[in-house]
């Protein structure tokens, strides 16, 4: 075996210790990035970044508590209201309207705490099943999942489904209370059992210490296969929401995380997610040599605001990374 074969395979652990998570991403920040990228560019294309379309296809009266979310029915002075789930035509146009635009993923947010067989599930299908049909990777985030109906959404064809852990098992209880890190972590089972691909990462910025960073990471680093995507977001502090009133994430805050995750988990798309239209062209630059390779792509996320579209498509044409004319075309 060549050089090159170990060290391809000694890349890839599923043994990482919280504490030497936390020991590389407190590292010099310019050694770090170096790493990061090296390992970045020895697994994935730079020049390959996905850009994935989001939209939130049942929004409002959650019975979660989670703190950061204008979408729980316990944070009425958020003032989200209660929408019924779309019509399936309407998704399904929604889906077409972001290929056009350039999107490689369409991911669907119903805010549910776990769907219930039936009607609404079936039109989910439905529309799973119209995404993929579109040639377009289809992702969605229903809440907890059972077995079978992580069988059902695996065969419609779902690519990924979103099931966030959001921070470390010790700081997780000061932001949510009903639901456990057990529950996360069993729907994870649920969906890997069905063959389907996890999408899984955390939020920066809801108050927790960088052990509790390094030790979400710890979790989905030791998982055996590592989670397929891994969202990286910056808390969005809405009004109303128990959070409103924390500060804005650093930049290099955020640019640790994608490098740190990209270390220990070197063929997962790293999501530069929510919180991104804060940053500046040079920070998520930063970011993407440090190795994330997806974005969330359109004017929207689930409800609070994500870049412009056309500012993307500019940054991503300065780093070399063009959006096909005819595609940009068709979707004018």
């Amino acid at each position: 075996m060549n050089d090159a074969a170990v060290t391809l395979r000694d890349d890839i652990r599923h043994d990482w210790t919280v504490d030497e998570i936390r020991a590389i991403h407190d590292g010099p920040l310019m050694d770090l990035v170096f790493r990061a990228a090296t390992i970045h560019r020895r697994y994935n294309d730079p020049a390959d970044i996905q850009r994935a379309s989001l939209l939130s296809i049942k929004t409002g009266g959650c019975p979660e508590d989670c703190a950061y979310c204008p979408q729980s029915a316990h944070h009425k002075e958020a003032g989200m209201g209660r929408e019924r789930l779309m019509a399936t035509e309407t998704v399904l146009a929604e889906a077409a309207a972001a290929k056009a635009a350039g999107a490689h993923r369409f991911c669907m947010g119903a805010a549910w705490r776990q769907p219930k067989d039936g009607p609404e599930f079936d039109a989910v299908l439905t529309m799973v099943r119209g995404v993929r049909a579109m040639g377009m990777e289809a992702c969605v985030t229903l809440g907890m999942l059972s077995p079978s109906q992580a069988d059902r959404l695996a065969e419609a064809g779902l690519t990924a489904y979103n099931h966030n852990l959001d921070t470390g098992p010790d700081f997780y209880g000061d932001i949510i209370s009903t639901r456990t890190y057990e529950d996360r972590l069993r729907t994870l089972e649920n969906v890997r059992a069905a063959g389907i691909g996890v999408c899984c990462g955390g939020i920066v910025g809801m108050g927790e210490e960088t052990t509790d960073r390094a030790a979400m990471l710890q979790v989905l680093a030791t998982h055996a296969p590592h989670p397929e995507s891994v969202p990286i977001n910056a808390l969005v502090a809405v009004p109303g929401t128990p959070l409103a009133d924390r500060p804005a994430v650093d930049p290099f805050d955020l640019v640790r995380m994608c490098a740190t995750a990209r270390i220990v988990m070197p063929r997962a798309r790293v999501r530069l997610s929510a919180g991104r239209k804060g940053l500046t062209r040079e920070a998520q630059t930063l970011c993407f040599l440090a190795g994330a390779n997806s974005i969330f792509y359109g004017e929207r996320l689930l409800t609070t605001a994500n870049a412009d579209e056309d500012a993307d498509v500019a940054l991503l044409a300065d780093l070399g990374i063009r959006v096909p004319v005819e595609t940009r075309a068709a979707a004018e």
